[in-house]
């Protein structure tokens, strides 16, 4: 009998898929308290929101509990963890979009502020560059993107992880628009000129601690 090989990397829906129900204590053990710094970074005047990859709602969880008014516009791939979201008290105030947030419309000078939280370590340059040039169009002049990621220290590092998910993904025989989950970091330098380049500016680093990293970018 032929031994069973595991996948060199999982689907990205189908990896939070199968972690739902222990997801929300592992990313607690790691960055309780990220969360509410996080929320505390968030403008006092921000109400509307938009959260990519919204997952279960731990950023969410921090941010009503300081802002209970807030209306919040939510975008995830996975529906599960979609469902879990749901359950919260706070769920009135969502609007939930099961999709994939680099396609899905975010209109236009709509929201006063977008966050993300520990999703975009995924994904290369280009794909983060259309995007913040899309969230840039849907913030009101005036708001702030905040993002907490993992990032890397060196560009040596950032090469090797590149180069080594383009590796897997040959292995794997999988096109380039499948998303899966495996850690692509780049570093702040590079992180802010991404989001430069999409027209933000000035780009703050608020946080850094342990590859945590949390950058608030102004929209003009």
């Amino acid at each position: 009998m032929s031994e069973r090989r595991e996948p060199p990397v999982e689907g990205m829906s189908e990896f939070f898929t199968a972690r739902v129900e222990t997801y929300e204590a592992h990313m607690l053990e790691y960055w309780d308290k990220v969360y509410e710094l996080f929320a505390d970074l968030l403008p006092e005047d921000a109400r509307e929101i938009l959260d990519l990859g919204c997952g279960t709602g731990l950023e969410l969880d921090a941010l009503f509990a300081r802002k209970s008014d807030l209306r919040v516009v939510g975008v995830d791939l996975t529906p599960a963890m979609l469902d879990k979201l749901r359950r919260k008290p706070y769920a009135a105030s969502l609007e939930l979009i099961q999709g994939d947030y680099f396609a899905v419309p975010l209109g236009r000078e709509r929201f006063d502020a977008a966050v993300s939280f520990e999703t975009l370590h995924h994904f290369p340059y280009e794909k983060k560059l259309g995007l913040y040039r899309r969230l840039r169009e849907a913030i009101r002049p005036g708001g702030v993107y905040l993002e907490c990621d993992y990032m890397c220290d060196t560009r040596e590092q950032e090469d090797f992880f590149l180069a080594e998910a383009a590796r897997l993904r040959r292995e794997a025989g999988l096109p380039a628009d499948a998303f899966v989950h495996y850690d692509t970091p780049v570093t702040v330098a590079r992180q802010k000129e991404l989001l430069a380049a999409a027209g933000f500016g000035p780009v703050e680093e608020l946080y850094n601690e342990g590859g945590t990293v949390i950058l608030r970018a102004y929209r003009a």
